[in-house]
C-alpha cells in the first residue's frame, strides 16, 4: 500500500516464522486494500486512499490474521488464504470509513499526524467517502458468505449505535461509568471483536474457539480504546498524530473526567468546574489538560485499562499454548501500556 510501510516486528518477542507470516498477511492485505479502494474517478480515488495512505498500525487486520494463526496446520503454507485477507480487508476499509465521519463529528483537525479528513476536503465529501468506503467493505464481505455477511452488519448496527450513544447525554438513572463502558464495546469493541471472529471463523477453528476469540478481541477493543481515551488527554500532537483534547474540547467524559468529577475535594474544584462541559476555549483547555494529567484520576484509569487487559488474557487461558496465543497475550500489554 502506497505511503505504508509493515514493520519488522509486529508483537514484541513474537516467534520469527509466525512474524514472517504475519508481515507476508498484511503486506497481502495492503495490496488488496488498494485494489478495492481505487475508482475509475481520480478524485474518489484519492479522497478514498487518503486516510489509508497516512499509515495506521493495521491493527484490526493483523489481529484478523493472528486469530487465523490460532487455527493454523503447519501443512497451511507460509501465506494466509484469500478468505481471511478478505475478511482482514473488510474490517479494515469498516474502521476506515468510521474515521472519515469521526472526523466530521470531531471537527478534528489532525489524523496521523496529517490534516484530518474533514479538513483536507469538507465535511460533506469525508461522509460520503466514508459512506463509499462501508459500502466497498459490504462489497467485500459479501463474498466470504452469508454468516459473514450478518455478522458485519450486526458489528455495523452495534458501531453506530455506540457513536450515537456516545454523543447523548446519559440517561437518567444511569450510572455514567457503566455508560460509558457500554458504549466502548460498542463503537471499538465490537469491530475489534468481529476482526478476531474472522480470523478464526475463516482459519477453520471450531465454535468454542471462535467464541474464546471473539471474546478476546472485544476486550482487547475495550482496553484499545480506554488507552486512547487517556492519550488524549495524556501526550501531544508529536506523540499521537492527533489532536490532543479533542474530547475536553467536546465535552465527552471519557473515565479520567468521570472519575475526577466526583471528587469532593477543594483542590479540584477548578478542575471539576472547567470539567462541567465542552471547553472550546483554547486557554482553558490548556488549563484542564495540565491539572487533569496531574490527577489521581489518570492513574485510576489506567489501572481500570490494566483489569481488563487481565480479563483479555484470561479468555485465552483454554486454548492450546503456542506462538499464536503467545502473541496475543504480548498484543495485550502493547495496547494496554500505550497510555503509561
Amino acid at each position: 500500500m502506497t505511503g505504508q510501510d509493515v514493520s519488522t516486528q509486529l508483537v514484541p518477542g513474537v516467534d520469527p516464522a509466525l512474524n514472517d507470516r504475519l508481515v507476508a498477511g498484511l503486506e497481502a492485505v495492503q495490496h488488496r486494500l488498494h485494489q478495492v479502494v481505487d475508482h475509475e474517478d481520480e478524485f474518489i480515488a484519492g479522497a478514498s486512499r487518503y486516510l489509508s495512505d497516512a499509515g495506521g498500525k493495521r491493527f484490526r487486520p493483523m489481529l484478523t490474521l493472528l486469530a487465523a494463526e490460532v487455527g493454523r496446520s503447519p501443512m497451511d503454507g507460509t501465506t494466509a488464504s484469500a478468505a481471511v485477507v478478505d475478511a482482514a480487508v473488510g474490517v479494515e476499509l469498516t474502521h476506515l470509513a468510521s474515521l472519515y465521519h469521526d472526523d466530521v463529528m470531531d471537527e478534528a483537525e489532525l489524523r496521523r499526524g496529517i490534516p484530518s479528513a474533514n479538513v483536507a476536503f469538507d465535511n460533506s465529501t469525508s461522509i460520503l467517502v466514508g459512506d463509499l468506503l462501508f459500502g466497498t467493505a459490504s462489497k467485500i464481505i459479501s463474498g466470504l458468505g452469508a454468516e459473514a455477511v450478518g455478522i458485519q452488519a450486526d458489528t455495523f448496527v452495534r458501531l453506530c449505535a455506540g457513536q450515537i450513544r456516545d454523543d447523548r447525554p446519559v440517561p437518567a438513572g444511569v450510572d455514567p461509568v457503566d455508560h460509558y463502558l457500554g458504549v466502548l464495546a460498542d463503537k471499538t469493541g465490537a469491530l475489534i471483536a468481529t476482526a478476531a471472529r474472522y480470523g478464526a471463523m475463516f482459519a477453520g477453528c471450531d465454535g468454542d474457539t471462535v467464541d474464546l476469540l471473539t471474546e478476546y478481541g472485544e476486550k482487547v477493543g475495550m482496553v484499545f480504546q480506554l488507552a486512547d481515551d487517556l492519550l488524549d488527554i495524556a501526550s501531544d500532537s508529536a506523540d499521537s498524530g492527533k489532536t490532543p483534547g479533542t474530547d475536553l474540547r467536546e465535552g465527552k467524559a471519557t473515565l479520567p473526567v468521570l472519575i475526577a468529577r466526583t471528587s469532593t475535594d477543594p483542590a479540584d474544584e477548578r478542575l471539576t468546574q472547567l470539567l462541567a462541559g465542552p471547553i472550546p476555549d483554547e486557554a482553558e483547555l490548556q488549563e484542564a489538560l495540565e491539572l487533569l494529567r496531574a490527577h489521581p484520576a489518570m492513574d485510576a484509569a489506567r489501572a481500570h485499562t490494566l483489569r481488563v487487559a487481565d480479563e483479555a488474557r484470561a479468555t485465552l487461558a483454554p486454548l492450546p499454548d503456542g506462538p499464536a496465543v503467545q502473541a496475543l497475550r504480548v498484543l495485550v500489554d502493547g495496547v494496554a501500556l500505550r497510555s503509561s
